[in-house]
C-alpha cells in the first residue's frame, strides 16, 4: 500500500533529473518500509530530453512514475496534476535541484505521516537553518516574506521553500481556492491553509542553491508581486465589499467630499448660476445624451458579432446600461465584469469573448476620444484662444484636482495610441513580437504564460481591428457616440448663458468634455465623479472669460445629466432583463478565474 507520494516538479531537467530521483529513492527507503512509497515525475512541457529520461526510468522502476504534459502548465499546475494522479495519504514535494538537504527529508513526511500535522515546510528563515545564500537572492526573498506576513497575515517565515509535505485530505480541500498556477502557488497554499486552522509545521532546514539565478522582472515583480496584491485583495478586502457596505461607502466618500470642498468652493454663487440655467436647453441635452444608447448597444452588437456571437439590439443595449450603472454604483469598473456575466449567462458568450469584446470597446473609446481632443487642442493653439489668466479665479485645491484630471487624461491618451499601435501590429504580425517583447525583459519560463496571454487579448481585439469594414464601422459609431457626449456639455453650457461665440463654444466643448472623459477612465472614483468636473471646469476657465462658478455649475449639470440617465436605463434594463445588480456583481468575482488555454 502507498502511503508516500513525493512529487519532483521538473521542467527542463535532463542534467538532474535522473540523480534526483535515485537520491530521493535512497531517502525515502531509509526511513520507510518497501513498497509503501513512490516518486512521481511532473515533467511539464518540457522541449529538452527530460521526457525521455523520465520515461526510462518510470520503465525500469516500478516506484518510478511519470506525469507527462505537452503544454506548459507551470510549477503549480504541474504539481496539482501529479497530486491528484498520486496513491499516497501523504503527499510530498521537493524542488528537483535538492537544495535542501536530503536529510531533512525524514522530518518532513514524518511530520504529516505520523505526527498529526495537516502541512509541513522547511524554512530558511527560522532560527536554526543553515543558508548559503548571496544576498542579491536573501534581499527579495526576504522582501517578499515580509510582505507576505503584512498583507495576508501569514504567521510563517518562508513561503516559498520547495520542501513540502501535506496530508492528503487537507490538500484536497484546500485546491479548489487557490488560483495561482505558478510561483505563488506555494504561498497560497500555505495562507489559505491557515486561515482554514490546519495544522502547519515550519522546521529550519540546511538550504544550499545548486545554481546561480536572479531576480526576474516577470516573473518576481509582475507575476508574484501582483498574486501577493490579487490574493490580499481575495482574503482581506473583497469578503467586506458586500453590496450594501458598497454603496454606503461610496454615499459617504461623496458626501465627505462634498463637505470637504465647501472649504474653498463658493457654492452659493455655483447653486446661484446653475438655478438661473435655462431649463429647455438642459432637457435637449437630456435627449441628445439619450440617442446615444442604443448607439451604444449597436457598436457592441458589432464587436460581438465579430467575435462570433449574435445578440439583439435590444439586449445589447440593455447590457450597456446595466454595466455603466454597475461602474457608477461600484468601484474599481466593477461594471464591466457584471456586463461579461449578463452576456455570458443570457446569451452563452463565453468570459474570455466577454471581456475581449470589452477591451475592443476600450480602445476605440480611447481612441476617438483622444483625436477628438487632440484635433480641437490643435486647432486651439493655432488660434491662440488660450487664455491662463482665467485661472486665477479656480481655488488653489480645486486647480490642484483639475491638474490631477489633466495628468491622467494624459496618460489615457499614450494609453490609447499604444493600445491602438499593438493592435495593429499583433494583427498584422505573426505572433512572436510580443512573446519577444517579454523575453527581452525575462528569462523565466513563467514569461511564456504572461505571453500567452498578452498574445490572447491582441488576437481577440485584433480579430476586428484587421477587418478595415469593421474597424471603420465601429469607429463611426464611436465617432457618433462621442460626439452626442459632446453635444450633450454643449447645450448644457448654452443653458448657463455663458456668452461664448458657437465657433469657440464648440471647440472648448470638445476639447473639455474629451478631456473629461480621458481623466475618468481610470477607476479613481465611482463613475469619475470629481475627476470629470476637474478637467472639464479647469480647461473651460482656462480658455475662455467664463467664470469658475459658470464652469463648476455647466460641469456638475452636465455629469449629472449622463449619470441620470444611465442609472433610469441600468433601473429599466434590470427589471426588463430580470437581473440583479447585485447577483451580478457578486457572481462576477468569479469570472478572473477564466483559464488561459
Amino acid at each position: 500500500m502507498t502511503e508516500v507520494s513525493v512529487v519532483l516538479p521538473a521542467y527542463n531537467e535532463e542534467t538532474t533529473i535522473e540523480r534526483t530521483v535515485e537520491r530521493t529513492l535512497e531517502a525515502l527507503a531509509s526511513f520507510l518500509p518497501a513498497d509503501s512509497f513512490e516518486v512521481l515525475v511532473a515533467e511539464d512541457g518540457c522541449d529538452d530530453r527530460t521526457p525521455e529520461i523520465a520515461a526510462r526510468i518510470a520503465g525500469g522502476d516500478r516506484r518510478v512514475r511519470h506525469v507527462h504534459s505537452d503544454d506548459r502548465l507551470g510549477r503549480g499546475g504541474a504539481l496539482v496534476r501529479a497530486f491528484r494522479l498520486a496513491e499516497g495519504e501523504t503527499l510530498v514535494y521537493l524542488d528537483t535541484d535538492l537544495a535542501t538537504g536530503m536529510d531533512h527529508l525524514e522530518e518532513l513526511v514524518e511530520s504529516v505521516r505520523s505526527a498529526g500535522y495537516d502541512v509541513a515546510t522547511g524554512s530558511r528563515l527560522v532560527p536554526g537553518h543553515v543558508v548559503g545564500r548571496p544576498a542579491k537572492r536573501a534581499v527579495p526573498s526576504r522582501g517578499f516574506n515580509a510582505a507576505a506576513r503584512l498583507l495576508l497575515g501569514s504567521r510563517l517565515r518562508d513561503h516559498q521553500c520547495g520542501f513540502k509535505a501535506f496530508d492528503r485530505g487537507a490538500l484536497f480541500a484546500l485546491l479548489d481556492d487557490v488560483r495561482d498556477e505558478h510561483w505563488f502557488w506555494d504561498t497560497e497554499v500555505l495562507v489559505r491553509a491557515q486561515r482554514r486552522g490546519y495544522r502547519i509545521r515550519e522546521f529550519p532546514v540546511e538550504w544550499i542553491p545548486r545554481e546561480e539565478t536572479k531576480v526576474d522582472l516577470v516573473r518576481d515583480v509582475l507575476g508574484m508581486g501582483s498574486q501577493l496584491l490579487r490574493c490580499w485583495w481575495e482574503l482581506a478586502v473583497a469578503p467586506r465589499l458586500t453590496p450594501r457596505a458598497t454603496v454606503a461607502s461610496g454615499v459617504l466618500l461623496v458626501a465627505l467630499a462634498t463637505a470637504l470642498m465647501t472649504l474653498y468652493i463658493d457654492f452659493g454663487a455655483v447653486l446661484a448660476e446653475m438655478s438661473a440655467a435655462d431649463p429647455l436647453p438642459v432637457a435637449l441635452a437630456a435627449a441628445a445624451y439619450a440617442l446615444s444608447w442604443p448607439l451604444r448597444g449597436g457598436r457592441y452588437r458589432d464587436i460581438l458579432s465579430e467575435l462570433g456571437y449574435d445578440a439583439s439590439l435590444g439586449f445589447l443595449t440593455g447590457a450597456v446600461f446595466i454595466s455603466q450603472t454597475g461602474n457608477l454604483v461600484f468601484p474599481a469598473r466593477a461594471g464591466d465584469a457584471v456586463r461579461a456575466y449578463v452576456v455570458k449567462v443570457r446569451r452563452g458568450v463565453p468570459y474570455p469573448s466577454g471581456f475581449a469584446s470589452l477591451a475592443v470597446e476600450r480602445v476605440f473609446d480611447l481612441l476617438t476620444i483622444t483625436v477628438l481632443a487632440g484635433t480641437v487642442l490643435f486647432g486651439l493653439s493655432a488660434a491662440g484662444w488660450a487664455d491662463p489668466s482665467g485661472l486665477d479665479g479656480i481655488p488653489a485645491a480645486y486647480r490642484r484636482s483639475g491638474e490631477t484630471a489633466l495628468a491622467v487624461s494624459a496618460a489615457m491618451a499614450v494609453a490609447a495610441f499604444l493600445a491602438v499601435w499593438l493592435v495593429v501590429v499583433g494583427a498584422r504580425g505573426d505572433g512572436t513580437l510580443v512573446r519577444r517583447a517579454v523575453a527581452r525583459v525575462s528569462t523565466d519560463s513563467y514569461a511564456g504564460y504572461v505571453a500567452d496571454v498578452i498574445e490572447r487579448f491582441v488576437a481577440d481585439v485584433g480579430t476586428v481591428a484587421s477587418d478595415p469594414r469593421a474597424f471603420a464601422r465601429i469607429g463611426a459609431s464611436s465617432l457618433a457616440i462621442w460626439t452626442l457626449d459632446v453635444v450633450t456639455a454643449l447645450l448644457v453650457l448654452v443653458a448657463f448663458d455663458v456668452g461664448l461665440s458657437p465657433v469657440v463654444l464648440v471647440a472648448v466643448g470638445f476639447f473639455a468634455v474629451s478631456v473629461g472623459n480621458l481623466a475618468k477612465v481610470l477607476p479613481l472614483s465611482p463613475g469619475g465623479v470629481g475627476l470629470y468636473e476637474g478637467a472639464f471646469t479647469l480647461l473651460v476657465v482656462g480658455l475662455t472669460p467664463v467664470g469658475f462658478a459658470a464652469a463648476f455649475g455647466a460641469a456638475i449639470v452636465d455629469h449629472a445629466v449622463k449619470n441620470v440617465i444611465t442609472v433610469a436605463g441600468g433601473v429599466a434594463s434590470t427589471v426588463a432583463l430580470n437581473v440583479s445588480l447585485a447577483t451580478a456583481v457578486e457572481e462576477s468575482r468569479d469570472v478572473e478565474r477564466v483559464e488561459v488555454d
